[in-house]
C-alpha cells in the first residue's frame, strides 16, 4: 500500500491499514521535512505559544517504527503509471503499489496581482507559521487578505500578540461560505471589540511591496500601508498529479462514495477530492477540515482492504477566536427554513431545516465548549435525517437528547 501525502488524511490511513490487520508494505511519501503534523494549530497556538512552537506530530519516529509505516520525508511523487501500478518519486525512484491512496491536500489560492513581494506570504506548513510568526508583535501593522476562517484566526493570533491587524474581504460580509449571518455578526463584533479593522466589500486593486513595507490599494481608493499582508482567499486541491495520471476530476479529484477514483485501484481522500453526500441526495462536495480528513483516512484505508464502504458522517467544523467557538454540523445552505435555540452566556444554535421538516444542519457560537454537546446531538439527528418538532428545537428547556431518543 502507498500514500502519497503524510497529512492528517494520509497518517491516518496508514495507521488505519495496520489497525485493521494488514500485514504488506505500508509507504508514506511526505513532500515536508517534518513528521507528519497537524495544520489547525498553525493559525492559532503555534502563532501565540509563548516560547518558540514546535509541530503538533500526529506520530512520532517511534510509532511509526514500532507500525512498520515507511516514511519518505522530503520527497514527493512527480507521476503516476497506472498500467504498471507504480509512482515515480522526486529523487529518481520507482515505487509499485498494489493499492494507492492520493491525500495530496490543498494549497492556498494565489492572488493574481503583481507587486507581491516577501512580504506578501500564505500559510500552509509549519515554516510558513515559524516566518508569519516573527512579524507578530507590539507596534507591527499586519493586513489579512481573506475574511474566512484561516484569514480571522490569525487576525485573532496577530491581536493577542499585540500588532495591529486590518482585514479585507472582497465579499460584503466575513464568513460568506458556510457561516449563517447571524453566527457571522457575533464573530465580527468580537474582532471590533479586540480593535481589528475589517473591511468589508472591498477589493484589492493594487499591491505594492518595497522590501521595507507594503501598500495595498483598495477598489474604493483606500491606501493601506503595513508591515506584513497574509493571503487567506481560499485553497485549491493538488490535483496535477492525478489529472497527469488521466484520473477524473471535479472540484478536486473525483471520487465515488467509497472513495475509488476513476481507476479502481486508486482512491484519494481528504481535502484533495470531492466526493458524494448520501445525506444531501448525493450533493457533491469538497471538505477542508480536520475531522473530514481523519475519517476519510480510515475509510480509504478500510475500502483499499476490499470493505466497500460508502462514507455516511456528517460535515463537521469548528473554529476557536477570542474565547468563542464556533462549530457547524452539516450543510447550513441546505437548509430553507431556520430555528434558533438561545443558550446561556449569550450562546446559541441555529437549526437549519428542509421544507418538509428534515434537520439538515446546525450552526452554534458561544463562549468555550457552549455549543459542543448540542452540536453533536444535532450531527446525529441530521445523520437520522430526523424531522424534530420546531418548538422543542427552539426551546432550551427540552433536551435535544430527548428528540434523538424519539
Amino acid at each position: 500500500m502507498v500514500i502519497i501525502g503524510a497529512g492528517e488524511c494520509g497518517t491516518r490511513a496508514a495507521f488505519a491499514l495496520r489497525e485493521m490487520g494488514y500485514d504488506g508494505t505500508v509507504t508514506l511519501v511526505g513532500a515536508e521535512a517534518h513528521l507528519p503534523y497537524e495544520r489547525p494549530p498553525l493559525s492559532k497556538a503555534a502563532m501565540v505559544a509563548p516560547d518558540t512552537p514546535s509541530i503538533k506530530a500526529i506520530s512520532d519516529a517511534a510509532r511509526l517504527s514500532e507500525h512498520r509505516i515507511d516514511l519518505l520525508c522530503a520527497i514527493s511523487a512527480t507521476s503516476i503509471d497506472r498500467a504498471n501500478r507504480s509512482i515515480r518519486l522526486s529523487d529518481g525512484l520507482d515505487l509499485d503499489y498494489d493499492k494507492l491512496l492520493v491525500a495530496t491536500g490543498a494549497v492556498p489560492r494565489k492572488l493574481p496581482l503583481p507587486g507581491l513581494g516577501a512580504r506578501c506570504v500564505y500559510l500552509r506548513t509549519f515554516d510558513d507559521a515559524l516566518a508569519i510568526r516573527a512579524h507578530l508583535r507590539q507596534g507591527s501593522h499586519v493586513a489579512i487578505i481573506g475574511g474566512g476562517f484561516i484569514g480571522l484566526e490569525l487576525a485573532a493570533s496577530a491581536r493577542k500578540l499585540g500588532a495591529e491587524v486590518t482585514v479585507v474581504e472582497a465579499q460584503p460580509r466575513i464568513l460568506m461560505r458556510g457561516v449563517p449571518e447571524e453566527i457571522a455578526t457575533v464573530i465580527l463584533e468580537a474582532h471590533a471589540a479586540e480593535g481589528v479593522d475589517i473591511v468589508c466589500g472591498d477589493g484589492i486593486a493594487a499591491i505594492d511591496d518595497n522590501g521595507t513595507n507594503v501598500r495595498i490599494g483598495l477598489s474604493s481608493g483606500r491606501l493601506v500601508a503595513v508591515d506584513l499582508v497574509i493571503i487567506g482567499i481560499g485553497a485549491m486541491p493538488v490535483t496535477a498529479l492525478a489529472e497527469t495520471a488521466g484520473l477524473t476530476l471535479n472540484n478536486g479529484i473525483a471520487v465515488d462514495a467509497q472513495l475509488r477514483t476513476s481507476d479502481p485501484n486508486v482512491f484519494a481522500a481528504g481535502d484533495c477530492c470531492s466526493f458524494p453526500l448520501a445525506i444531501y441526495d448525493g450533493r457533491r462536495v469538497r471538505l477542508e477540515a480536520w475531522r473530514s480528513a481523519q475519517e476519510h483516512g480510515a475509510l480509504a484505508a478500510r475500502n483499499m482492504l476490499g470493505a466497500d464502504e460508502a462514507h455516511a458522517s456528517v460535515p463537521w467544523f469548528w473554529s476557536d477566536q477570542y474565547g468563542l467557538t464556533l462549530q457547524i454540523a452539516g450543510l447550513p445552505d441546505e437548509g430553507e427554513n431556520t430555528v434558533r435555540r438561545d443558550l446561556d452566556d449569550g450562546a446559541f444554535i441555529l437549526f437549519h431545516l428542509k421544507q418538509d421538516g428534515r434537520l439538515v444542519a446546525a450552526s452554534g457560537v458561544g463562549p468555550g465548549n457552549a455549543v459542543a454537546r448540542d452540536i453533536r446531538l444535532a450531527e446525529m439527528l441530521i445523520a437520522r435525517s430526523a424531522q424534530p418538532d420546531i418548538d422543542a428545537l427552539a426551546a432550551p428547556s427540552i433536551k435535544l437528547k430527548s428528540l434523538l431518543a424519539a
